[in-house]
This record gives structure tokens, sequence and C-alpha cells, in this order.
């Protein structure tokens, strides 16, 4: 049995296919088998929605009387700097920016109140943005000053484009050092105290198709409420992770770069958080359909949250310094219980990612797709999976010679 994606999307023209989330699909293989059920079904959908740092948003604001040219100046959005270095009128805010006179951690742990993340939420609820330039002036651009407010529905495009989303699988952080610590899987207890991980397990879209086989740059997604597109890999894809008998890695591995239009998505799901001692991040609702090509494809998205092994790191050396060591591996059925044990402790458990967040996600898709809202998109090219796939490795330090 083989279909392809054009006989899948005449299904849903018609009113014919058949839908069905990541976590409906479980029950369905248990009673029906995977051959039955690759036959019944045609589109899988998943969800995830957590923090995802390496996110932001572009804009162009347009020209002012006289004009100003704000590339190579400076530019606030609510106090926050945004970058210039594009363009005349076009800006870019990342997630993690925050105010110049911001305290950070100078008193530890900062708070991290309002930042790049924050500002974004805040244009796509529709919320008046204070928008302040510097900028050097030229003969083409004479105004020197601007200080205005804007608003998203004024702006002639703002796009969220984020460079790292959809991490497949990632670690369980613990802290074995005497003191608390504060790191981008939130707050972590001295002496094991917890155990933060951030994924939506049997849901996570990219641990539904280990391999990319099904989706790459070009296709469509739900993101932030909207559609959106996957873009190419995200920085640090590493699908050469260790993998499971059933494919999933076990380690941080594949990343996707995704893009959409920001005025069609909602603050329910792009939603600016503040980390204590890390710093501001952005919440974001990411869902992609699989649709079901073969049996094997099926086997993939069946998987089950006992099924998703991952490391647990120590955040107080192993991880700051770069060390391989893992004090040993779980899986998410284990994480989601509330406690695994680790160095024979029990250790209580909590996720930053939320999994009621990525199955109502899940469950958005797939009612869009079965009244004919969302047909699915036929990949361009494929995501680097394999031999041919570039390997994330540490940055390659040199001394800086004198004189340079």
């Amino acid at each position: 049995m083989v279909k392809t994606i054009a006989e899948i999307n005449e299904k849903i023209k018609a009113g014919k296919a058949v839908v069905v989330t990541a976590e409906e699909i479980i029950d369905i293989v248990a009673k029906k088998g995977i051959a039955a059920a690759a036959q019944e079904v045609d589109v899988v959908t998943t969800g995830t929605f957590g923090p995802m740092c390496s996110s932001g948003a572009y804009f162009n604001f347009g020209h002012t009387k006289p004009k100003i040219k704000a590339g190579g100046g400076k530019a606030l959005l609510n106090g926050i700097p945004a970058y210039t270095g594009w363009a005349a009128v076009d800006l870019y805010i990342g997630a993690t920016a925050v105010s110049e006179d911001d305290p950070c951690n100078v008193i530890h742990p900062g708070n991290f109140a309002y930042g790049g993340a924050h500002v974004i939420e805040d244009l796509v609820a529709g919320k008046d943005i204070r928008m302040q330039i510097e900028a050097y002036g030229t003969d083409c651009y004479p105004r020197k000053h601007l200080d205005s407010l804007i608003n998203i529905k004024d702006l002639n495009e703002a796009v969220l484009f984020n460079s790292r989303n959809g991490y497949q699988n990632y670690n369980v952080a613990v802290n074995l050092s005497e003191k608390t610590i504060y790191t981008y899987l939130g707050t972590l207890k001295p002496k094991l105290g917890n155990a933060n991980y951030c994924s939506a397990g049997q849901l996570s879209p990219l641990l539904n198709d280990p391999f990319y086989k099904t989706f790459g740059i070009g296709t469509r997604i739900w993101l932030g409420g909207a559609e959106g597109y996957i873009v190419w890999q995200g920085t640090q894809h590493n699908p050469h992770a260790p993998r499971t008998e059933n494919g999933v890695p076990k380690r941080p591995s594949g990343t996707i770069a995704v893009i959409g239009d920001l005025k069609a998505m909602s603050p329910k799901w792009i939603k600016g958080v503040s980390l204590s001692g890390y710093g501001t991040s952005l919440n974001v609702g990411i869902g992609i359909p699989i649709p079901i090509l073969d049996e094997e494809i099926l086997k993939f998205v069946s998987v089950k949250d006992e099924d998703i092994t991952c490391a647990v790191v120590d955040y107080s050396d192993s991880y700051p310094n770069g060390k391989p060591d893992v004090l040993g591996e779980v899986n998410y059925k284990q994480l989601k219980s509330g406690s695994i044990e680790v160095k024979g402790k029990k250790v209580p458990t909590s996720g930053l990612s939320s999994y009621k967040g990525a199955l109502e996600i899940a469950t958005d898709l797939k009612e869009k797709i079965e009244k004919g809202e969302f047909l699915l998109t036929q990949k361009v090219a494929d995501l680097p999976c394999g031999d041919k796939a570039p390997k994330f490795g540490p940055l390659k330090e040199r001394p800086v010679k004198e004189g340079k």
C-alpha cells in the first residue's frame, strides 16, 4: 500500500480524508495493527508548544517624511534593541534581546521581565509598540531621529522567522551541585532536587518522523496559530545523534528553520517568557501534518512516550563545561509520571513545554485538514539526514595573534 500527497489532498478536498492526532494513532494501531491502520488513516497531526530561543521577527515599518535610514543606526522597540543592519526601514528583533538598562544577572538571579520575545507577543496581540530610531543621516535619508508608536496592522510586512525550532528530543536537566542554578531549562535545585525536560514526547513533530521522510524544505506547517513553512534545516541540526532501534534519536538532534505571517498569528501561541537567571525566550506553537504514505511512516508516527529515550545531564558541570557525560537515560513515560531515578535517588520531574498545548495544536490542525482548510505540500528538498548531513560541533577556538 503506497499513497501520494496528491491523492491525500484530493481526499481532503472531498472531505473524505481520515485525520487523527499522534496521540489517537497509538490506540488505533494497538487495536487494528500497522497494516490496517496505514490503509485507513491518511494524515497524522503533531504538535509542540514550548520555549524556543532561536526565534525572532522582522518587519518593514515604511518610509517617513523626511526619510530615515535605520540601517547602521540604533533602534529600540519598547526599549528593547532591534537589529538595524538590513536596510533603511527593515528591522529584526530576536526573542532573547534585553534592554540596555536591564541589570541582567548583576543581581543574581536576574528577573528578565521584558525582552524581545515579549515585544513580539505584544505585536501579535495588536498592542502599540514604541519605536525609537537614531540614525546618522544621508543625502537621500536626511532624518536622524524618530520616536513613534507602531502597530502590526500598519506595518507593511511582519514576519516570524525562527532559525532553530522544534528540537528533535533534548536533555533532561539536573543539578548535582550544592547550590541552586538557573538555566534555559528552568531553575534546578541542588543535590538532584528536581529534573526539568522540554518536549511533547509522543506528540512532538520531529519525533514522529525521525528521518524527516515526509517533511522538509517547503513543507506547510501550523505555526503560531496560522500557516507557516519549513524553509531550511535549523541551526545545530544534528541527525547523527545515536538512535534507538525504532530510529528515534536519544540525544538532541534534528531542528527546523520556520517562517510565517506574524499578522495572522495568535498571542496564545506566540508568547514571551522570562526564565529567571537566564533571560527571555519565546513560546512557539508548531504543528506538522504527517501524510501516511506507507506502513513504515505509520510505524514511525505510532511512537509512544515509553519508546522515546533521552539523556539526563548535569547542568552544574557537564553541560556548561562541554563534557559528554550523561547520568543515565530515561523515557518520556517515566518523565511524565512525575519522578525519575537518578543515581539511586527519586527525583521529581517537570516539563517546560505544554503537552496540553501540543495536543490542542495537533487537534486544531486535524480539524482544519478535515474541513479542507489546510492542504498538504510536497517538500521541494529533504532535510539533511545520514552520511551527507553536516555534523554539528563546538567552536574551534584559535588564539588571536598580536596585531590582528
